[in-house]
């Protein structure tokens, strides 16, 4: 119980800290949302009008205060631009990006696993570098280069995939792709050094001495005691997934939160900005506190030290 309150205490805390900092950037931000909404040939009166209206008159500290009133009560207000509560509009995006999250978890999963295995088990061969070659690629190119040269090749020239937009599930394979494969260059590292050092315990030795197979003993045996620390990974790299999308979404015009965020910048509505990364950091938070969680489930060891 100490360890779960700790670690809830703690995933408050961060929220906490976060949305304050969001507020009082965002106020930082050159830029005036009422004349964004009325445009530069507004009369100075109806400006002014509008901002009371918004409550944008206030002082900072008044606003601040209003803010996390209405975040108690579950409110997260309507947006400046379109007057629509930010609840809706978060709740349309908000299944676009889990989807892409998700779609991308899994392509680094598939490619990771059997990648930093081949070279664990192939160490110093032709194969641990070429592996390890291609995760450094997957590293070194970043998502704003890699989703523009997959549109070129596969929606442009060869023409298998739309361009942008989700529609169907083959409009989620490239943005997936640019995601997945970033996280499985990281999470294959990962994997095999972790394979590595559980191939030298003792008890990886009695299982082949007692004549089982080599598969047998690296899936059974090997991976699965290797697998605290890549949970661990995982379970951080969902969270950068949630939150990471930013880019992929715009690059591949992708309705997500990442989109919204950036459309919401673009139109100085703060309520929404807020809102977007409030949502996005609750997720990261919440999952890197189940992945904590988690850990002090399967090593009891984790548990017993978070609590004191």
């Amino acid at each position: 119980m100490k360890f779960l309150l700790s670690r809830l205490a703690s995933a408050l805390i961060v929220v906490m800290g976060v949305s304050a900092l969001v507020f009082l950037f965002l106020y930082m931000v050159p830029g005036d949302p009422v004349e964004v909404m009325l445009g530069e040939s507004a009369q100075p009166a109806d400006r002014e009008a509008l901002r009371r209206a918004l409550g944008l008159d206030q002082p900072l500290l008044t606003q601040m205060g209003h803010y996390y009133y209405n975040l108690l009560h579950l409110d997260l207000g309507n947006s400046l631009y379109s007057q629509r509560p930010i609840s809706e509009m978060l709740l349309e995006r908000m299944p676009a990006t889990v989807e892409l999250a998700l779609a991308s978890l899994l392509v680094a999963v598939l490619i990771a696993f059997p990648m930093g295995v081949l070279a664990a088990v192939r160490k110093d061969t032709p194969w641990d570098q070429g592996a390890m070659g291609l995760s450094l690629v997957g590293i070194s190119v970043p998502n704003f280069l890699m989703g523009p040269i997959l549109i070129l090749v596969f929606s442009l020239w060869l023409g298998w995939f739309p361009v942008s937009g989700r529609d169907g599930l083959i409009s989620l394979i490239l943005p997936a792709i640019t995601l997945g494969t970033a996280m499985s260059s990281i999470l294959s590292r990962m994997v095999r050094a972790t394979v590595l050092e559980t191939l030298n315990e003792d008890y990886i030795r009695t299982a082949r001495a007692k004549g089982l197979s080599e598969r047998l003993v690296i899936w059974r045996h090997a991976l699965r005691n290797a697998l605290l620390p890549v949970i661990t990974l995982l379970g951080l790299q969902l969270g950068v997934l949630l939150g990471g999308a930013v880019i992929t979404e715009v690059v591949f015009s992708w309705p997500g939160l990442g989109s919204l965020t950036i459309e919401s910048i673009q139109r100085r509505d703060y309520p929404v900005v807020q809102a977007c990364v409030l949502l996005i950091s609750l997720a990261y938070v919440l999952v890197n506190t189940l992945t904590d969680l988690v850990y002090g489930w399967l090593d009891p060891r984790v548990r017993l030290e978070g609590g004191r």
